[in-house]
C-alpha cells in the first residue's frame, strides 16, 4: 500500500494545481482556500509526468516517466511508460497494481472512509487543505527558481508519508514541481506536462482487465 499512497497524495495535488488563473500575493492559508476552491471545480483531469525518486533505506535513485489520469471520485490510472512499464488503476471499488515483468496483479479494495488515508478522502472528492493540513510557506533546496513553495503537513499522523511541497508559480499558481518525503528518507519529485483539467474522461480507461497467465494476489489489508 505505501507505492498507492505515494500515487494517491500525487493525484490530490495534481488535482488541486492542474490549471488556475491569477492570484495575488496571499498568506498561506489563503492560498490553501484558493487551490481548495479549484479542486472543487474540477472533476478529471490527465497530464505526463516524471517521477525521480532518491534516498530511502536502499538509498535507490530512479526515474521513469508516463501518463495520469484521474476522475472523482475514486479513479485514477497511473501507467509508466519507462524504463519499464508499470500499471495501477483504480476503479473506485478495486485497486489494480500490474507490473508485466512481475507477472502478477495485486487487488485490494479501496479503503471505506472510516479507514481512508487523507489522499484518499481527497481522490473521492471529501478532502479539505484548511481541515486536513497545517500550510506554511518554506525555503527548500530543488524546486525551480522563482516558485512559491507551500509546506502541507497533515494534521493527523498518516504511516506513508511525512508532509508534502508543492512549488507553484506565484502569478499562475500552476504547479512546477511536487516534492513528497517518507518516514524512511526517501524522497519522491513529480513534474507535470500537458496538464487538461474537465475534459469528460471515460469511465472505460479506469477500467482494468486481468491478463492472461499472470498469477493474481489480493491483499485485503485495510
Amino acid at each position: 500500500m505505501r507505492l498507492w499512497v505515494s500515487l494517491l497524495v500525487l493525484a490530490l495535488a495534481a488535482h488541486v494545481l492542474a490549471q488556475t488563473g491569477p492570484a495575488a500575493p496571499q498568506p498561506p492559508e489563503a492560498m490553501a482556500r484558493a487551490l481548495q476552491a479549484k479542486y472543487d471545480r474540477v472533476r478529471d483531469f490527465s497530464a505526463d509526468f516524471v517521477h525521480a525518486y532518491r534516498g530511502g533505506v536502499l538509498h535507490q535513485t530512479a526515474t521513469e516517466r508516463g501518463q495520469l489520469l484521474v476522475k472523482k471520485p475514486g479513479k485514477m490510472r497511473w501507467e509508466y511508460t519507462s524504463p519499464e512499464r508499470k500499471v495501477f488503476v483504480s476503479d473506485g471499488r478495486k485497486l489494480y497494481s500490474y507490473v508485466p515483468q512481475d507477472k502478477q496483479v495485486i487487488v485490494s479494495d479501496v479503503p471505506d472512509e472510516d479507514h481512508a488515508t487523507t489522499p484518499v478522502l481527497f481522490l473521492a472528492g471529501k478532502g479539505s487543505l484548511e481541515r486536513d493540513f497545517t500550510v506554511s510557506f518554506v525555503q527548500i533546496e530543488g524546486v525551480p527558481a522563482g516558485t512559491t513553495v507551500l509546506k502541507l503537513s497533515p494534521r493527523r499522523a498518516e504511516p506513508e508519508y511525512d508532509w508534502l511541497v508543492l512549488a507553484v508559480d506565484p502569478r499562475t499558481l500552476v504547479l512546477r514541481a511536487l516534492v513528497t518525503v517518507d518516514s524512511q528518507g526517501g524522497q519522491s519529485t513529480f513534474t507535470f506536462t500537458n496538464l487538461k483539467e474537465n475534459v469528460r474522461i471515460a469511465d472505460k480507461e479506469f477500467a482494468f482487465s486481468i491478463p492472461r497467465g499472470v498469477d493474481v494476489i489480493t491483499d485485503r489489508a485495510p
